[in-house]
C-alpha cells in the first residue's frame, strides 16, 4: 500500500494550458537614459501649450512675457538634455532599442512643433518670425527621408541610416533659430541663423538621398550577379 505522505511530497499538478501564462524571465529595464528621454517627450506638450497661449495673447494685443520665457526655458531644457540621455546611455552601457526609438521622436516633436507654431507671417507682433519657406524645407526633408527609408526597406530588406555631421549641425542651427525667435533677437543675426540652417538642411538632405540610392544600387548589383 502506498504511503499517502510520500505521494503528497512527490505531487505534481498539471493545469490546462489556458490556465498558464508565460512570464518573461528578464523584463526590459527602464534605464536612466530612457527615463531622461521620456521626460524630454513629456516636456514637448508643455512647450506647445505655453507657446500657444503666448501666441493667442499676442494676437489679442497682450505680450505675456512670462509664458514666452517659460516656453523658452522648456524648449532649451528639452533640447540640451538630448546630449545628456545619449551620454548616459553610452557611459553606463545602457543603449536600448526603446531609447533609440524615443530619442529621435522627442527631437523631431520639439523641433517641428516650434517651427510650425513660430511660422506666423500674419502676426506682425511676433518679430522675428520663422519664414514659411524655411519650415517647408525642413518638413519636406523629413518627409522625403521617411518615405525613402520605407522604399529602401521594401526593396533592399533593411535600411542603414548613417548619421551625418551636416544633419547634426542642421538640427543645432534649426533649434538656435527657434531660440532666437523666442528671445526676440535682432533680425540681422536671425537671418544668419536661418540661412546657415537652410544650407545645412539642404546638404544633409542630398547626402541622405545619395546614401539611400547607393543602398538600392548595391542591392540591384548583387541581384544581377546572382
Amino acid at each position: 500500500m502506498t504511503d499517502f505522505s510520500t505521494v503528497w511530497k512527490n505531487r505534481r499538478f498539471v493545469f490546462p494550458r489556458f490556465w498558464t501564462m508565460d512570464v518573461p524571465q528578464h523584463r526590459p529595464k527602464l534605464t536612466l537614459a530612457t527615463k531622461v528621454t521620456i521626460a524630454r517627450l513629456m516636456g514637448v506638450p508643455v512647450f506647445i501649450a505655453l507657446l500657444v497661449y503666448y501666441l493667442i495673447g499676442l494676437r489679442n494685443g497682450e505680450d505675456i512675457w512670462l509664458e514666452r520665457t517659460l516656453a523658452l526655458v522648456v524648449f532649451a531644457a528639452v533640447a540640451v538634455t538630448d546630449a545628456l540621455d545619449g551620454y548616459l546611455a553610452r557611459s553606463r552601457n545602457e543603449v536600448t532599442d526603446l531609447g533609440r526609438m524615443l530619442d529621435p521622436i522627442a527631437d523631431k516633436a520639439l523641433l517641428l512643433s516650434g517651427l510650425i507654431l513660430l511660422t506666423r507671417p500674419s502676426l506682425p507682433a511676433l518679430a522675428p518670425h520663422i519664414p514659411v519657406w524655411f519650415t517647408t524645407l525642413v518638413i519636406s526633408r523629413d518627409v522625403v527621408l521617411i518615405l525613402g527609408s520605407f522604399l529602401v526597406h521594401e526593396l533592399a530588406g533593411n535600411v542603414t541610416i548613417q548619421p551625418r555631421f551636416s544633419g547634426k549641425l542642421a538640427t543645432f542651427f534649426q533649434m538656435a533659430t527657434i531660440i532666437w525667435v523666442l528671445i526676440g533677437g535682432a533680425e540681422r543675426q536671425f537671418n544668419w541663423f536661418v540661412g546657415i540652417a537652410a544650407v545645412l538642411t539642404a546638404i544633409s538632405w542630398i547626402q541622405y538621398v545619395v546614401d539611400g540610392a547607393r543602398q538600392l544600387a548595391h542591392v540591384q548589383h548583387g541581384s544581377q550577379q546572382k
